[in-house]
């Protein structure tokens, strides 16, 4: 499975581009309070050798001399990408690290934009949601409309309501990414599993929907992946009202 060092890429993403990746989380294991059976990174299980999370000052060296090297180079980045081995949010030095990010991208690549992808478990928190409303591209997840289909999906570590993740983004007011895996199989990508989470897309109403299915190995097998024909005609109802989402296949 998928680990990262504590800055890395750039990388083709299907969503940013040219994307240099920050993970804040330990380099040859995982720290995620989701354990999402299409996670790239494996099963939490799986990553519990290396424990150990950067600090601040670790991410700011590493950035910084990554940042340097690719300016010299001439190696375009179009996004600053909070992601890697985990929940980003869990970090507990997440907001000074995006300011010390934002601080590094106005100084060597102005142009970039910076993203955090977050499973939005902590977004509500007073200083996260701060934090991340100071980045350019909040992508916030979220996979189910109801708690028992999220228990199916991204099999939540301790207590997780879908109402809790619709009121922290509805704190945004519509400033903020949605991010949603499509996946075929039982329990998921239902008719009722559509309606509601298209009633939650409406009543939150960001600014862009990313809409996408697994491209890398997952640790749960037999999962099926949708064509981007299928996926759009899925949310085309949302597409006829206006909302402008992304689907990458």
């Amino acid at each position: 499975m998928l680990r990262e060092k504590v800055v890395f890429g750039p990388i083709s993403s299907r969503r940013f581009g040219s994307s240099l990746g920050i993970n804040l989380l330990p380099e040859e294991g995982k720290v995620c309070n989701f354990d999402c059976i299409y996670c790239e990174c494996g099963w939490n299980k799986d990553g519990l050798g290396d424990r150990r999370i950067p600090s601040a000052m670790e991410v700011r060296a590493a950035l910084e001399a990554k940042l340097k090297a690719c300016a010299s180079d001439g190696t375009p980045i179009d996004s600053i990408t909070f992601s890697g081995d985990g929940e980003p949010t869990l970090n507990p030095e997440f907001p000074a690290i995006v300011d010390i990010t934002l601080e590094l991208r106005d100084k060597f690549y102005p142009s970039a934009k910076v993203s955090v992808l977050t499973n939005a478990t902590r977004a509500g928190r007073p200083e996260i949601f701060a934090a991340l409303r100071k980045v350019d591209s909040p992508v916030l997840k979220l996979d189910a409309p109801t708690d028992a289909q999220a228990a199916l999906i991204n099999r939540p570590v301790g207590e997780y309501h879908v109402a809790d993740i619709v009121a922290s983004m509805k704190l945004f007011k519509g400033n903020f990414l949605m991010q949603t895996m499509f996946l075929k199989g039982p329990g998921w990508a239902t008719e009722d599993w559509l309606e509601g989470w298209m009633d939650i897309v409406r009543e939150v109403a960001p600014r862009k929907i990313m809409v996408y299915t697994i491209d890398r190995e997952t640790p749960m097998k037999g999962l099926g992946k949708y064509s981007v024909e299928e996926m759009r005609s899925l949310v085309q109802p949302l597409i006829d009202e206006g909302y402008v989402i992304i689907i990458k296949g």
